[in-house]
């Protein structure tokens, strides 16, 4: 019916008119049980891309008056529920995205919101309410004309306390804020409020104008942490819909561990469906000049944090001090747990650690690392390709000259030389294989490095199988000999095709140098 006030359910029909479409309509149960109640103000703030705004534009479909969507909720998993048309298009909605406003409208945003929203309301009650009452007192009287309440969304609620250093304009966003979700006249006229942001509410002292909303976020969403983003059974049924390879879009795009729940950005998830490629779609909507805002802060221990992390370890976090405000970092913690809310970083509550939640993002960091301060890290990582290349091609002596330079940049910075320090060695020298092979650590034998199997996925092309072990004061030959004497009794034992026999020895003679050698075999299981 209107833009901002009773819109049209054109959002969520594109939705459901789209190549993929998953059905996350049971949202709306949970919704519904909040209508009305001291539980009716929710606030959800996730990482981009991550199915906020597609909720949003559902919700709109759901509740508004200005659209009859009867037809459009047939055969989705809410209609399986008794009363869901009770609520259905009953309700009177306002839906702002603050983020579209806030492009335009810096310094008269709450004045060019009300406008727009009062120019909906002349369409349909004309001239028989007061324009020049707040926005709130005018919501409650045409709550009084027409006994219906408002579902009231706010999209990128946050937008203007992530932006804006002015203290004043965020004082009377928040006092506008609050005049919608919390002052007297909403507790008649609202019947659900629903606002989405990237970071959680902000404390800010001496303001109250959104403590009664209840948070979801990427730390923990339950009960509706599935209806955000893509659950593994979700992607696993799109993978045989779309003849996708499900161990590497698992490798992709899986790790967002919330509630228990693993859960996949929906939008690079949908990407790779469609292109029918797995890739790094998510830098094509995102800055990641932020990963470079916070990884380079000079926090003691965070580049040890960060490079544990790149190399397939998790670090503990208190994601608990943040203040929920980019520009009040103070700590390691801070730094880690923003990058947890903005996606850069998955998060386990049980071990309350933090860690790289797959490959799309670990090519974020790669990216970020390669233009940013770190120039030793720049310089290894900007070589894993050619490492990869090389190792394929039995360039032998090209390998460890490239696995040299790894050992002595990542063991320099990790400030450690034990095995665990090795693997982290390795992992990093191979950063980008992870794109094209499942990388399975083998059981450690003998004085020296656990052997890496890279077993190739669909994906991989011409690439072939690989063991790779780094010996320690032996020789590369020795390291060959180790890899056949297993027979291949670990991952790649029923594997026929082509393996390559990756051996690298180094050897220590007390000082920080450390000399490499290489053997490159190709072996053919059988």
């Amino acid at each position: 019916m209107g833009i901002y006030f009773n819109p049209t359910n054109e959002s969520f029909t594109q939705a459901k008119n789209s190549m993929i479409y998953v059905d996350k309509t049971e949202l709306l149960e949970q919704l519904n049980l909040r209508l009305s109640t001291e539980n009716k103000c929710i606030a959800v703030s996730h990482a981009r891309r991550f199915g906020k705004s597609h909720a949003a534009g559902m919700i709109d479909a759901y509740y508004s008056l200005g659209c009859d969507s009867s037809k459009l909720f047939d055969n989705t998993k809410i209609s399986s529920h008794a009363d869901y048309k009770k609520y259905m298009n009953k309700y009177n909605v306002i839906h702002l995205d603050i983020s579209s406003f806030w492009d335009f409208h810096k310094k008269d945003l709450i004045e060019s919101i009300k406008e727009r929203v009062y120019d909906d309301f002349k369409e349909i009650y004309a001239e028989s309410l007061n324009y020049n009452k707040d926005i709130h007192v005018l919501l409650n009287e045409i709550y009084h004309k027409t006994t219906i309440q408002f579902v009231i969304i706010i999209d990128e609620w946050d937008c203007v306390i992530r932006n804006s250093d002015d203290k004043e304009l965020v004082h009377s966003y928040l006092q506008f804020l609050h005049s919608l979700f919390k002052s007297e006249e909403s507790k008649a006229f609202l019947a659900l409020g629903y606002i989405t942001g990237i970071l959680p509410i902000k404390k800010i002292k001496d303001e109250s104008a959104l403590n009664n909303f209840r948070e979801y976020t990427m730390l923990k969403s339950k009960p509706i942490t599935k209806y955000y983003g893509f659950t593994e059974e979700e992607v696993k049924e799109l993978c045989k819909k779309y003849d996708m390879d499900f161990d590497s879009v698992k490798a992709w795009y899986n790790g967002y561990l919330i509630d228990g729940i693993h859960m996949y950005n929906p939008n690079s998830v949908t990407q790779a469906m469609i292109d029918q490629d797995c890739d790094s779609y998510w830098r094509n909507t995102s800055s990641f000049s932020s990963i470079n805002t916070f990884i380079t802060m000079n926090y003691a221990g965070l580049k040890d944090d960060i490079m544990t992390m790149l190399a397939g370890g998790k670090i503990r976090v208190n994601p608990y001090t943040f203040k929920n405000d980019f520009s009040t970092i103070a700590s390691k913690d801070d730094a880690l747990t923003a990058l947890i809310h903005l996606g850069y970083l998955g998060y386990d509550a049980d071990r309350k650690k933090s860690f790289i939640p797959n490959h799309e993002v670990a090519t974020a960091f790669e990216l970020a690392l390669q233009t940013g301060e770190w120039p030793e890290i720049a310089k290894a990582i900007s070589t894993c390709d050619e490492l990869l290349d090389e190792t394929i091609d039995g360039n032998a002596e090209r390998v460890a000259e490239l696995i040299e330079q790894a050992h002595d940049t990542y063991t320099s910075i990790l400030k450690y030389n034990d095995e665990n320090s090795l693997s982290c060695v390795l992992t990093m020298a191979y950063f980008t294989a992870p794109g094209y092979y499942n990388i399975v650590r083998e059981m450690p034998a003998g004085k020296g490095f656990d052997d890496f199997a890279f077993i190739p996925r669909s994906n991989a092309g011409f690439r072939p199988a690989m063991i790779v072990e780094l010996k320690y004061n032996q020789s590369a030959e020795t390291a060959i000999k180790q890899i056949k004497e297993k027979k291949y009794h670990g991952a790649l034992s029923g594997y026929s095709d082509k393996i390559l026999l990756v051996g690298i020895n180094y050897n220590a003679d007390g000082s920080d140098k450390k000399h490499h050698t290489c053997v490159i075999e190709e072996w053919r299981n059988s």
